[in-house]
């Protein structure tokens, strides 16, 4: 039996993209490569840690896709790739559409239970 949604073919790209994000510092990087493209020494910047941690991110970042370098005479400046988030964005919008679904549930059960308030009769309260 093949259970949809398990197959493991492909989803190289999609686990580094994930484990890519999973990091702060990484997702900082990637909301300054949004800007524009940057060198390095500009992503490491705000950080307090040292240009060659910086850089590991970097190569964590440019193995899943998400940055590419380019080569500009002394520099490397890099760039966001928009393809894996792409990519992540279909996937988790598979699931976005599920939510969305239950909260609806959750909505006409809400609804039904007000409408049902509504219509039952209500009590005095008795004095003691």
């Amino acid at each position: 039996m093949k259970l949809s949604g398990y197959e493991t073919g492909g989803t190289g790209l999609l686990d580094a993209t994930f484990a890519a994000l999973a990091d702060p510092t990484r997702r900082a990087i990637l909301a300054r490569l949004a800007l524009g493209e940057a060198s390095v020494t500009e992503l490491a910047e705000p950080f307090a840690m040292s240009q060659p941690a910086i850089s590991k991110h970097l190569k964590v970042l440019e193995k899943a896709g998400l940055i590419s370098r380019g080569r500009d005479a002394q520099k490397r400046p890099c760039r966001i790739e928009a393809k894996p988030l792409g990519q992540a964005t279909e996937w988790l919008e598979k699931y976005r559409k599920i939510w969305e679904a239950q909260f609806a549930r959750l909505d006409d059960l809400l609804e039904e239970l007000k409408a049902h308030e509504k219509a039952r009769p209500k009590r005095k309260p008795t004095k003691r």
